[in-house]
């Protein structure tokens, strides 16, 4: 696929402007916040800020008129706007230079991780096959389709707040902003592989320096930081003791089974994923949500733990503008603020120890409210949300050992390393097990693996914690080969299911559409209103929804049920359009179209005939018919 679509070069050059405008204010941004800061954090901030820019900006044009070209460049013109008057600002107050320092680390890590995440996007991104199907891979497989779905509507239909493409006329029970980023540069004409991957792209290289520097500014030394990033990213439990019996068969199954991996081991009970593999790179919303929750992590640090509490400002509008992206990530932030707001008041009883807080949180209401009342609140209504459940997701194992073959290393090294901590440190990564006694009780969403967006959290400062520990005893027992020959194994068996998985990931393919499926999808999007109804089966790689950016009656129910979305009525609707079709119902449920393809032959008992004989034939091709309603 070609980087742009079929666009006029004013487009194209504006799909190009928009994200380095929103990358400039967001640069000048940061300068005029953490000028005080090292040279490397405040490039890290830049990019954050940015990103948000990026996310945010044409949102916000797009409540007031529509999600079109409109928004993109009144957007772009807000962040030009805002460049030039924060460079004045800066010029104004003489902002010193920037000044690198401690980058090697940084380099050494981010680096080979970023470009690894780089190729698992171009192999897994609607790679175009030899005969014009297109693929992706085992952690894509599920999600890609539903994100594209969400980002296509919104740029073909300039609906907004988005309505379900999965599901017409129901409100996006998901945090849609996440996917809206892409939106901006397919509604510019870039196309729809690169629209999904360069904003992933971006995002990818804010989380890992960003994970990087929170560690750095934590632990103080290079060498801890870069061990503490390499056990969270790279990290796995012991599920690859399942591999190693049964011979060379039972082992390479991880790399041709479909998600029977170390780290996603259903039938063991392991559950505790790889961060790359099963999070960042399939889910939207994690890695956009993390790009800023990473920054909004450093700046609590600074503010509540080193006494800088001139961050809360910053901290408090980067927090404000998570619902939207990533609703798990303001949750976390949410319960990590309160413990350590608490704390902060325990230690200092007074009126002044509040004020920053409440600035803090008065700063984050203010914006999180229109997210929180007018989106979050309503899609999490119903009996599959917020409910009480022990334990998590385990149901098989004693609860230590749950933890202890999932986690491994970094878990069973918790106690020791929080025993061997400063006081900061302590409170620190206390103010996480917030988060893990609340999802212990409580599932939040109605799939409960998904309370590991929360975990992850308390994970990411554990993996701190257990750096430091780690590290110290290394250096302090380094001369001796044993030292260096236990660090190498416990840094072994703490990383070796992660790499599995990594590996696994890298050589994964599926074919998730067809050559056909694409060139009806070509066929539709050229030929059809961008607001038609089209009736197909509910599939998950559906290529109307995903490729089209159509409605369709009913979507997949492993979308539509894990949002909290009630879709019996349109379920029920489809298999008697299928089976017993008349013109009577068709026009009640305001049908437009009928795709008639392998996908709703499998899972109806499709009455063809009457199809042929009472609709109009638009398009055919091998298994694929697209018929037309008359209204």
């Amino acid at each position: 696929m070609p980087l742009f679509a079929k666009r006029e070069m004013t487009m194209i050059v504006f799909a190009v402007l928009l994200p380095l405008l929103c990358l400039g204010f967001g640069m000048a941004l940061a300068r005029a916040f953490f000028y005080k800061e090292d040279g490397l954090i405040q490039i890290w901030m830049g990019g954050v800020w940015g990103l948000a820019a990026f996310i945010w900006l044409p949102c916000l044009w797009a409540f007031l008129a529509s999600f079109g070209i409109f928004a993109q460049l009144a957007a772009g013109a807000t962040a030009a706007i805002g460049l030039t008057v924060t460079v004045w600002w800066n010029k104004k107050q003489s902002i010193p230079p920037l000044k690198i320092s401690h980058w090697k680390g940084a380099v050494a890590c981010c680096l080979p991780l970023w470009l690894f995440c780089f190729y698992l996007l171009h192999t897994h991104t609607l790679r175009v096959w030899e005969d014009g199907s297109l693929h992706t891979g085992q952690s894509t497989y599920g999600d890609m389709a539903m994100h594209l779905g969400f980002f296509t509507s919104i740029s073909e239909q300039k609906v907004f707040p988005p309505k379900y493409s999965l599901l017409v006329g129901h409100n996006v029970g998901y945090p849609f902003l996440c996917d809206s980023v892409s939106s901006s540069l397919y509604t510019l004409g870039v196309s729809l592989r690169w629209s999904y991957i360069l904003p992933a792209l971006w995002a990818l290289a804010v989380v890992f320096l960003g994970a990087y520097l929170l560690f750095h500014s934590w632990l103080k030394q290079s060498a801890k930081a870069v061990l503490a990033f390499v056990l969270f990213f790279v990290g796995g439990g012991f599920g690859f003791v399942y591999f190693l019996g049964g011979g060379w068969e039972n082992f390479f199954r991880i790399f041709t089974a479909f998600y029977e991996t170390p780290t996603n081991y259903v039938e063991e009970n392991i559950y505790w994923v790889n961060p790359v593999a099963d999070l960042l790179i399939p889910q939207r919303a994690t890695l956009m949500g993390w790009a800023l929750l990473f920054a909004c992590l450093y700046l609590l640090y600074r503010a509540a733990i080193e006494g800088e509490y001139r961050y809360f400002v910053p901290l408090g509008i980067l927090a404000g503008g998570l619902p939207l992206i990533h609703t798990h990530s303001f949750l976390a932030l949410g319960i990590l603020s309160a413990v350590l707001m608490l704390a902060d008041i325990v230690r200092k009883p007074k009126f002044s120890t509040v004020i920053p807080w409440l600035t803090y949180g008065g700063i984050t209401l203010v914006l999180a409210a229109g997210q929180l009342f007018g989106f979050t609140f309503q899609q999490a209504q119903g009996e599959q949300f917020v409910r009480l459940s022990w334990n998590w997701i385990n149901q098989k194992d004693n609860y230590f050992w749950f933890y202890i073959k999932n986690i491994g290393v970094v878990y069973l090294c918790l106690i020791p390393a929080f025993l061997h901590a400063d006081k900061k440190s302590r409170l620190f990564y206390g103010s996480s097990l917030g988060i893990l006694a609340i999802s212990e009780i409580l599932i939040f969403q109605p799939n409960p693996y998904d309370n590991n967006k929360l975990l992850f959290i308390w994970h990411l400062l554990g993996c701190g914690l257990v750096a430091n520990l780690l590290w110290d005893l290394y250096k302090k027992y380094a001369p001796k080969l044993w030292a260096k020959a236990a660090f190498g194994l416990v840094v072994f068996l703490a990383t070796f299911g992660g790499v599995l998985t990594l590996g696994r990931e890298a050589v994964s393919d599926y074919q998730l559409f067809s050559a056909e499926d694409v060139q009806a999808a070509e066929y539709i999007k050229e030929n059809t209103p961008s607001k038609a109804l089209v009736l197909t089966a509910n599939n998950h790689n559906n290529l109307v929804a995903a490729l089209t950016g159509r409605n369709i009656l009913c979507g997949s129910p492993s979308y539509l049920y894990y949002h909290g979305v009630h879709y019996t009525a349109e379920s029920n609707a489809a298999t008697q359009l299928y089976q017993q079709p008349s013109m009577e119902l068709l026009h009640q449920w305001g049908i437009d179209y009928v795709l008639i393809s392998r996908h709703e032959r499998g899972q109806f008992t499709v009455d063809e005939q009457w199809y042929q004989q009472n609709t109009t034939l638009l398009f055919q091709k091998g298994d694929i018919s697209l018929y037309q309603v008359e209204q």
